[in-house]
């Protein structure tokens, strides 16, 4: 392993497991197994079904153990769960767009069509729902159905502001006993971001002292789209709008997935919400966060139109029970660490750097890299950890959540841990709005030393929608 130097001194702050089958046992009152039972239940050893003494079938692929699954957007990012979904009942399928929803209705030919999702989760015998809507409705997906007692598998990000973050994170705690969720940051399946959490919870770097979090997309719209011809007849534009302020149609929202909307403050977060929930995940994933005590920010000038592309977010976290109070900052666009020296590198289009008292780990997605601040010493202060004492591998991140629904309920990304995260990178969002450094009281959900700025932390509906319907 190649060792190099590590961060400079800094004059300023940055900105800031197969089983056997198992056969009921029978007592001497219960008649028992004919021959053909018998023949039956040694033909099903390994699949995991056994024949009750009823004659039902038993087992996680048994009709009565299979979830009805809403799938809500079916297009896009939809399309990627109908293979985690395909062996249970998919009892509904809504999109506001007819023709992606007739080409997803041949693949899931039983199931009921809605363009609009509120009528969708008033279908009674919904158990699940797999939302990959537009960013700026997930937060009201994700609570109706929690209102709803649904498990709930939401693409990220899991809100388009602070409030929704609270309100659905709220929501989920009230119910954790009862509902399995999971929001979809499933580049974490990846074996790196255990290995990093090892690293870093093992004293690889030392004390840990900040965390560098950054992703380089960019983008250059200055303003909402001009209204341009009308929506064509297949797509329910006003639903697509939602509950969002109204913008005239223009079919360039249309081109090019998420990055042709999700800049704009009434549609998305641009990457504090995209790439940031899963690039953020590489670091919230190793420190044990909770939410931040303060946030401050810069980048382009403020457009009310549009989030910026290039922005810098700094965030203060108190002390846990292993590491001291630490920054955490995220850089997008152009914006990057700086003060480097010594060869450490960012190049990763997207990654995080942990700086620590005698090493500093620099970490992709797929792989991390030591450097060490005494290059003679090296690494000889860290041991990693041998193979036995590793974290378990995840597994597949969409059938963690649907075993979880049927099961134990737990899964890795569970709307308390990813509704944290993105209320953390939402609230920077504001302290960039106002300019200012704000200081949070996460307990209550509310900024202390800028009383206006608590407006910010909500966004307005428009009439007829509402984000508690129960």
């Amino acid at each position: 392993m190649k060792y190099n130097g590590c961060l400079a001194p800094k004059k300023n702050n940055i900105m800031k497991n197969s089983a056997m089958t198992k056969f009921p046992k029978i007592s001497a009152s219960t008649n028992l197994f004919s021959r053909r039972q018998f023949i039956k239940s040694a033909a099903l050893a390994g699949t995991g079904l056994s024949i009750l003494p009823s004659g039902a079938l038993a087992g996680p692929e048994a009709p009565s153990n299979k979830l009805n699954v809403a799938i809500i957007g079916v297009g896009g990012r939809g399309r990627a769960h109908f293979e985690a979904v395909k062996n249970e009942n998919v009892v509904a399928l809504c999109d506001v767009n007819e023709q992606t929803l007739a080409k997803t209705a041949k693949i899931f030919p039983r199931a009921k069509h809605y363009v609009d999702w509120r009528k969708c989760l008033d279908q009674k015998n919904i158990d699940a729902v797999v939302c990959s809507t537009t960013d700026h409705t997930h937060a009201f997906i994700s609570n109706w159905a929690l209102n709803r007692g649904m498990h709930v598998y939401c693409e990220k990000p899991l809100a388009n502001c602070v409030k929704e973050a609270r309100v659905v994170r709220s929501n989920y705690l009230k119910n954790k006993d009862k509902v399995a969720t999971q929001v979809g940051m499933q580049r974490r399946t990846n074996p790196n971001f255990d290995r990093v959490r090892e690293a870093i919870l093992d004293g690889a770097v030392g004390t840990l002292k900040h965390v560098h979090v950054w992703g380089n997309r960019q983008h250059d719209k200055t303003g909402y789209l001009p209204a341009l011809g009308e929506p064509p007849s297949h797509l329910h534009y006003d639903l697509w709008i939602g509950p969002s302020q109204w913008h005239p149609y223009n079919p360039g929202y249309f081109r090019g997935g998420c990055l042709s909307w999700n800049m704009y403050w009434d549609f998305g977060s641009w990457q504090v919400g995209d790439m940031g929930s899963h690039t953020m995940d590489l670091a919230w994933n190793a420190i044990d966060a909770g939410l931040p005590t303060s946030a401050e920010a810069h980048g382009d000038p403020f457009n009310s139109d549009v989030a910026p592309s290039a922005l810098t977010m700094t965030f203060e976290h108190p002390a846990n029970d292993w590491r001291p109070a630490i920054k955490v900052t995220w850089y997008q666009g152009t914006h990057k660490p700086n003060f480097l020296a010594d060869g450490v590198p960012t190049k990763p289009g997207h990654g995080a750097l942990f700086e620590g008292d005698k090493a500093c780990l620099v970490t992709e997605f797929h792989r991390h890299e030591f450097f060490p601040r005494d290059k003679n010493a090296g690494m000889d202060h860290y041991k990693p950890r041998h193979k036995s004492e590793r974290i378990s591998p995840m597994g597949g991140f969409q059938a963690q959540w649907v075993n979880a629904c049927k099961g134990d309920l737990k899964t890795s990304s569970n709307f308390d841990y990813s509704g944290t995260m993105i209320e953390q990178m939402l609230l920077g969002l504001v302290a960039y709005r106002i300019g200012k450094k704000v200081e949070y009281d996460g307990t209550a959900g509310r900024i202390t030393n800028h009383i206006g700025a608590n407006e910010l932390l909500s966004r307005k509906y428009r009439k007829g929608w509402s984000l508690d319907e129960t």
